[in-house]
């Protein structure tokens, strides 16, 4: 019997969706993140996009307990997301000035020698 099938469609073959499906947290390990996001949600009358920098938080934590594979954020709509509390990176700068030598075009033959290598003779 069928029970609502059609009677030809005795077989059925569930396949899992791709994202969006993960184990339960029954430890509890990302209880905290997921209570944060879900208090945002309350004070922010379920405006998710209010509740960015919670849902990051939430979905790192799962990945970082084995919850979740490990995936970048920019795939989860979430890299543009930036917690003000952490300190910003700071932008590496060359030295002003450096102490590497530039050959000037009127110098004269002995002092481009000096950049160049001794040759076997000169070693000796």
């Amino acid at each position: 019997m069928s029970f609502g099938r059609p009677g030809f469609a005795d077989t059925f073959k569930v396949s899992p969706p791709q994202r969006g499906s993960f184990p339960l947290d029954h430890d509890g390990d990302c209880k905290d993140a997921m209570l944060s996001y879900l208090k945002c949600l309350k004070s922010n009358a379920n405006d998710n996009g209010k509740c960015r920098l919670q849902s990051k938080k939430y979905l790192e934590c799962r990945m970082d307990n084995g919850l979740m594979t490990r995936d970048d954020f920019q795939n989860l709509g979430l890299g543009d997301v930036v917690d003000p509390l952490l300190p910003k990176p700071e932008a590496t700068t060359a030295p002003a000035s450096t102490s590497a030598f530039v050959p000037n075009s009127n110098s004269s033959s002995s002092s481009t020698s000096a950049q160049t290598p001794p040759t076997n003779q000169e070693r000796i």
